[in-house]
């Protein structure tokens, strides 16, 4: 009976201690330190999805991926990130596919292990958001992109040691403009891609 009410109240702590750092979380994105910070790979992610055949989204998404973000609290617009993603670490709900997405056909991921993501220019669009402009290379083709990006907001991580703040971005890149749309399946997807990202960096400081 003892150790049944002891088990109880262990479940109790966890789920109350989870909430009261969620609780924590500043959105204030002058509270958060100005300076580096390192992507937490484990709990970021790069999806991207495709229309379909006209009539569902198709979504996959890279395993792998690393980064880092210059970040200035005061001013924003003055931050800069970098990402690097390893096109060999793409998944997808058919293990068919993602290989021929890996192949010479599609992503070439052994000619092309990496595509990268620099940005050039960063404008605020309100307290919490702003507009991101950068360079992105996908099979040695590069391409300007936009993506709208939420400050998520900051906080203590206790698994880091670290202060972590964290973003999600979102945007729309074409097929074509990388070199993509030759494949015998491209008629039945959309030249257009969409980006859902979500980033969590931890200041390199602590």
């Amino acid at each position: 009976m003892v150790r049944r009410l002891a088990a109880v109240a262990l479940l109790v702590a966890l789920a109350i201690v989870p909430a009261a750092r969620a609780q924590s979380v500043s959105r204030d994105v002058s509270r958060a330190p100005s300076g580096t910070y390192q992507l937490d790979t484990a709990h970021s992610q790069v999806l991207f999805s495709v229309l379909h055949m006209g009539m569902t989204d198709y979504y996959g998404r890279f395993d792998r991926i690393s980064g880092g973000l210059n970040f200035d609290a005061h001013q924003p617009e003055r931050s800069a990130v970098s990402v690097t993603i390893d096109m060999s670490s793409v998944d997808t709900p058919s293990n068919e596919l993602a290989n021929v997405l890996r192949s010479a056909s599609t992503f070439d991921a052994d000619q092309y292990p990496k595509a990268t993501f620099q940005s050039t220019s960063v404008a605020r669009t309100g307290p919490n958001t702003g507009r991101m402009t950068g360079n992105l290379t996908i099979r040695n083709i590069t391409r300007p992109v936009t993506l709208d990006v939420t400050f998520n907001g900051g906080g203590d991580n206790p698994l880091g040691n670290s202060y972590a703040i964290g973003f999600r971005a979102t945007g729309i890149i074409r097929r074509s403009d990388f070199g993509l749309s030759s494949q015998i399946w491209s008629s039945f997807v959309s030249d257009d891609v969409r980006l859902d990202i979500e980033a969590m960096f931890n200041h390199e400081g602590n």
